[in-house]
């Protein structure tokens, strides 16, 4: 329920922007995009710091520094089953 929630918090401004007309819809959309991108990068480093056979509590420590003040929650806006 809370990634359902969480997902829904992520797109709500998304979908507010693409309803608003002109520059200041355009610098949220771009601003979305930067922070969708941002988010992305990060899973990624995690991805491929646990591929390279680090410690998950490294890798986990490492991905919270780079998800802090671009995404919901400890888990980057995403969370998955384990």
């Amino acid at each position: 329920m809370k990634v359902v929630l969480t997902l829904l918090a992520l797109a709500l401004p998304s979908a507010a922007a693409h309803g608003q007309a002109g520059k200041d819809g355009d610098k949220h959309v771009k601003r979305d995009v930067a922070v969708h991108r941002a988010i992305a990068k990060a899973h990624e480093a995690a991805a491929k710091c646990l591929e390279a056979g680090k410690p998950e509590k490294d890798c986990h420590a490492h991905f919270a520094k780079d998800c802090k003040d671009i995404a919901i929650g400890k888990f980057c806006g995403m969370k998955h089953r384990h």
